[in-house]
């Protein structure tokens, strides 16, 4: 598959058609390290480790199914691109791609900034310890409350949406005797190749201020004129699941022309420049995801070129990784509990969790990869569809995929890849109840999101 394929979703033009699948892989024991956590291996009796610690063992202590993510990777991924960008540049987690306690004081130990877009995420960071100024706040729709929380703790920076959330902060911000630091979201008409729900910088979609027609100029002007906002600069965000970057030379190129605009017309040049996330990673072998120092010198070649040819000098440059970070650390563990073989086609095996845990496959038509990882097998590869619990045709976790076929009840199945938009997005459909997100490292293991109980369920219910 070439960097410009996108499997968060249909690839459009080139759709395959249903049933489709490839070739059996050679070996159904392989578990392919660009789409497995770093410490991810099959131990000399055939089952799976990670962080030094057996599934199984990770299975009996913490139940399935489980979120299990490799915290030394985790950490790794956040040093690999915090020095990629190095100290010209500020690198901010995404934390809607999965964000806990731990995961922010991780963040913070590591160096990163951190990107909240609801108060419930502003509160997760401030309760783990991440000083506010190092804080951005993202949405479309921000509360009052949550502005207001927002410019009392001193958050770094709050990105601006709309018209009406230019007066809504400057009016909370001139309450509480603040000036507070905003940028712009702007809307450049650049739309990544990806799926139509994940695509953002076009035009006809929710987020920002286009630059065509002039919103976006007229976004600055106000904001120039309030003394309660400092604009600081304008953000961009093209899509989701990336690996070509010609998307963000095109919209480098049309935020550095709105910067010269601003130049010109009010004799400001902004400090910053925003290029959002989006990164893609590997979900299956056949992606190639590139790498955070070859990102940092794409990006960084792009502005330099683009704002010197403008006669700019050249702003502090922010991105926002998150499904690249947090992504590719964790693996989701299930046990098989049904086999269900229809001849000529495929064997549907259930599994004890489903859409409630991973949505992504229905929203999305995501992509994903499973392997057997309570123990290693010889057995001839028998195509398969892992499928959840839930009562909905379309709750499949994994579309097409070989499984060995001795697969039996009581086997445990992993599927890597899933740290971001997995237990973010995970729902209580039928009742289900939320599965724990279960850190490991150096041969420990702990809950860092512990699972949810019936109590946890009623107790909202208030009858």
């Amino acid at each position: 598959m070439s960097r410009s394929a996108h499997p968060a979703g249909p690839r459009h033009g080139d759709v395959l058609p249903e049933g489709h699948f490839t070739a059996p892989p050679a070996d159904l024991n392989a578990l392919d390290p660009r789409v497995w956590a770093q410490t991810v291996a099959r131990t000399g009796e055939g089952a799976v480790a990670v962080g030094g610690l057996d599934v199984r063992a990770l299975a009996e202590e913490f139940g399935t199914p489980a979120y299990v993510l490799d915290e030394a990777d985790f950490r790794a991924r956040c040093r690999a691109w915090r020095d990629a960008f190095g100290q010209d540049a500020d690198v901010f987690y995404a934390g809607k791609a999965f964000l806990s306690r731990a995961v922010v004081r991780w963040l913070h130990e590591e160096g990163l900034n951190l990107d909240v877009c609801s108060g419930g995420e502003l509160a997760t960071a401030l309760a783990a310890g991440m000083p506010p100024e190092r804080i951005a706040l993202h949405g479309n729709n921000k509360s009052t409350e949550e502005i207001a929380r927002a410019v009392e703790v001193g958050v770094g920076r709050i990105v601006l949406d709309s018209f009406q959330e230019i007066a809504r902060v400057a009016h909370v911000a001139r309450a509480l005797g603040r000036r507070q630091p905003v940028q712009i979201r702007v809307t450049v008409g650049v739309e990544a190749h990806t799926h139509e729900f994940i695509a953002t910088a076009h035009e006809d979609q929710k987020f920002g201020l286009a630059l065509a027609g002039g919103q976006a100029a007229e976004a600055v002007r106000r904001v120039l004129g309030l003394e309660s906002l400092e604009l600081t600069g304008i953000h961009s965000h093209i899509g989701s699941q990336i690996f070509d970057m010609a998307g963000f030379e095109v919209s480098a190129r049309r935020v550095v022309g709105l910067l010269t605009e601003v130049r010109d017309e009010h004799g400001v040049e902004l400090p910053e420049i925003d290029l959002g996330g989006g990164l893609g990673i590997a979900y299956t072998p056949e992606d190639d995801p590139r790498e955070p120092h070859e990102i940092a010198k794409a990006l960084g070649d792009i502005v330099t070129r683009e704002c010197e040819a403008a006669g700019l000098a050249v702003p502090r440059l922010s991105v926002e990784p998150g499904r690249a970070i947090v992504g590719p650390t964790a693996f989701t563990l299930y046990e098989v509990g049904t086999l269900k073989e229809l001849e000529g086609l495929r064997t549907y095996v259930s599994v004890d969790g489903g859409m409630s845990d991973n949505i992504r496959t229905a929203l999305y038509d995501a992509e994903y990869t499973v392997a057997l990882v309570s123990r290693s097998s010889e057995a001839e590869p028998m195509l398969s569809r892992v499928v959840g619990k839930h009562c909905e045709s379309g709750d499949i976790v994994v579309r097409d995929a070989f499984l060995p076929a001795d697969l039996a009840p009581g086997d445990l199945l992993a599927v890597p890849a899933t740290g971001a938009y997995c237990r973010s997005m995970a729902s209580n459909y039928n009742h289900a109840l939320r599965p724990p997100v279960v850190a490991v490292r150096d041969g420990r293991a702990r809950e860092i999101v512990r699972r949810e109980t019936e109590e946890d369920l009623l107790r909202l219910d208030v009858g």
